[in-house]
């Protein structure tokens, strides 16, 4: 069989550049595509109807991680004395409280320089990657005073299928409440208070866990990043996890909200700590220890989360579910249509 990437092609006006919001529908109004695991069925439905897919005893695993405008501009200082204006810093990956791995969108930037986003806030480069563009920035501020003046200066990360900056609150679940992730973890955008209440009162468990997300994307091809080099940082409450594990003995179905949460999930059991960072790659290859089904968006044909979907169902029935999708006309993208894998 050929390979998963090259056996679809998306058109350009599958790519959803505009909140569902601002295209006059409610977020958890958006459509699903229900696609079965075993039999390749596909089902065609609004994600508000969700609760009729799932049974009461099953659970859904959201990631609660809250999106920060993760683009900020500076400029930049070699030996006190201004060198350059309007550096762009696209924030990576936090290594802690004070200290980010960057992207700096510049050539001129070296080990040294200090940047300054504000009056009151700068970062002096303070290391290089090997093989990479990123660099790791130590900044003035730490912790929840450092996370303000994020809020307060940055904007949102947004690709080139989004032709115009949309305000912070688009790129956030209704239940994100821990700062972290550079990039939505779209693939709970569509929830509503009110679905989650339809939920719950269907009896399915709701459980939350923190994956913060890092940058996908480092502006050149020649910079991409495979699964491997995206180490993210996890952490898996203990009623979370006993609540996976009661569910799985009860019988019931443990639901991924997002390939974030797999990863989570999966690395969490695999090295038998609920806090920590990964580089789980998970493919075709991979046997899955407690997730029974996934709530995702649609991926492009080069993502490395396909591979990931390819853990839950064979790539010949996933690509032909996909190929559905495109002639359905589903979107693409954080502000565009669900995919349930169940």
């Amino acid at each position: 069989m050929a390979s998963i990437y090259t056996l679809f092609e998306l058109p350009p006006a599958l790519h959803a550049g505009t909140p569902p919001e601002r295209r006059g529908i409610r977020r958890d109004r958006v459509r699903m595509m229900t696609l079965d695991r075993v039999s390749g069925e596909v089902d065609h439905d609004l994600f508000f109807h969700l609760d009729q897919y799932l049974n009461g005893g099953d659970m859904l695993v959201l990631n609660n991680s809250r999106t920060i405008p993760a683009i900020l501009k500076a400029t930049m200082k070699r030996n006190g004395v201004s060198v350059h204006e309007d550096v762009e810093v696209r924030l990576a990956r936090r290594k802690n409280e004070g200290v980010w791995e960057s992207l700096i969108v510049s050539d001129t930037v070296k080990l040294g320089d200090t940047l300054h986003f504000s009056y009151s806030l700068c970062a002096k480069v303070t290391g290089v990657k090997v093989n990479s563009p990123l660099k790791t920035l130590h900044f003035s501020k730490t912790g929840s005073e450092l996370f303000n003046d994020i809020y307060s200066l940055g904007e949102p990360v947004r690709y080139e299928y989004i032709h115009q900056p949309w305000d912070l609150n688009y790129y956030q679940t209704v239940y994100g409440t821990v700062p972290g992730s550079v990039e939505m973890p779209s693939a709970g955008r569509a929830f509503s208070w009110e679905l989650l209440l339809a939920l719950q009162q269907k009896g399915v468990k709701i459980a939350f866990l923190q994956l913060h997300t890092g940058l996908s994307y480092l502006l050149e091809d020649k910079w991409h990043l495979g699964p491997v080099d995206q180490v993210e940082q996890y952490k898996i409450p203990e009623e979370t996890m006993a609540s996976i594990l009661r569910t799985k003995d009860e019988g019931g179905r443990v639901i991924a909200v997002g390939t974030t949460v797999v990863r989570a999930i999966e690395s969490s059991i695999s090295s038998g700590k609920l806090e920590g960072s990964t580089k789980l790659y998970i493919d075709s290859k991979y046997q899955l220890k407690m997730i029974d089904g996934i709530l995702t968006g649609f991926h492009e044909p080069e993502a490395s989360h396909l591979d990931m979907l390819a853990a839950f169902i064979s790539e010949d029935k996933l690509i032909c579910a996909y190929q559905e999708a495109i002639d359905q006309g589903y979107l693409w993208h954080e502000f565009g249509d669900m995919n349930l894998i169940i």
